[in-house]
């Protein structure tokens, strides 16, 4: 997968983690006083998916939208210092997708501040953002959509996206927002996590008949080649031509399970983009998830941990 170059297009955010110590409760209210130590930031969302990707030694370029404000310039910096070439849009009209955490030294949330604007994008920051997709897709050997709900993918989007991928037959993946399953139609693989699937199938998901069944429903709503199926500690469930099978869980310590998903279609797609199999890909995915997991917050991965995870999981 090394040096396979990616495009990611969706809900790029700042995360921002600001910890300190509880010693008491306020006397103003009955909620705890933190008193500060340090603040940090990651980057979240689309921006976490393209870091994924050049954590495991692949190239990628993040399409999304922007505020005109001090956190556009921190997240941009962020994605250059983690390999990756931003190619924001900015909106004066809306903020840079912000989550503020504020966390104990344990790494246990006391509260969260979102500074965001949900609403989807349209007119001339759009068509900014359809023709970056179609200029940046001519360098890709996959697309991945990481869909937040946050506004940046539209059903217009999301076409340019599938027409650019169909024009280089290369992959389109979408890590998936449920109200947005009409936006998909064409993609190669969607990702959903098990509460995703349960909503979009309008089932309960507890067994791998469950899972068969709400698979095709999904694939058949959204009108994708493949499905997989995100389960937690029951692993994955794939379903794609010819393919309809459980991937157990790889976790053996689970931390926090804050971007997983952007673990797992990152690696997908690049394992895909570099010539895997879906199986395959899907295999390397459930590993990696499995390695994140056991991290705190938006995590990525190296190559040497996924090898790690994959030698260790071939002797279980």
């Amino acid at each position: 997968m090394a040096r396979t170059h990616i495009l990611v297009v969706g809900d790029a955010m700042l995360d921002k983690f600001i910890a300190g110590r509880v010693t008491r409760i306020s006397p103003e209210a009955p909620v705890p006083v933190v008193m500060f130590d340090h603040e940090t930031h990651r980057i979240g969302g689309a921006a976490n998916v393209a870091h994924n990707a050049t954590a495991l030694g692949g190239r990628a370029t993040l399409v999304g939208v922007t505020g005109r404000d001090e956190a556009a310039a921190t997240l941009a910096e962020a994605c250059r210092h983690a390999g990756i070439s931003p190619a924001f849009v900015s909106d004066a009209a809306r903020p840079t997708t912000t989550k503020v955490r504020i966390v104990t030294e344990r790494n246990q949330q006391v509260a969260r501040v979102d500074y965001e604007l949900d609403a989807e994008i349209a007119g001339e920051i759009e068509q900014k953002v359809v023709t970056a997709v179609e200029q940046q897709a001519d360098h890709a050997a996959a697309i991945v959509i990481s869909d937040y709900l946050k506004g940046s993918v539209t059903a217009r989007v999301m076409h340019a996206a599938v027409a650019a991928g169909r024009a280089r037959a290369v992959p389109v993946l979408v890590d998936p927002k449920i109200p947005h399953i009409d936006y998909y139609a064409g993609a190669a693989v969607i990702t959903p996590n098990h509460h995703e699937a349960e909503i979009a199938a309008n089932m309960r998901v507890r067994s791998d008949d469950d899972a068969r069944l709400a698979a095709r429903v999904i694939r058949e709503r959204a009108k994708c080649g493949a499905v997989l199926m995100t389960r937690g500690d029951q692993g994955m469930w794939l379903l794609g031509d010819g393919i309809e099978d459980a991937l157990p869980a790889s976790a053996r310590e689970v931390a926090d399970v804050t971007g997983a998903g952007d673990t797992v279609v990152a690696t997908l797609a690049l394992a895909l983009a570099a010539g895997a199999t879906l199986v395959e890909a899907a295999r390397l995915a459930n590993e990696a998830a499995g390695v994140s997991v056991a991290k705190f917050g938006p995590a990525v991965i190296t190559p040497a941990e996924l090898l790690r995870a994959v030698e260790i999981s071939a002797t279980t």
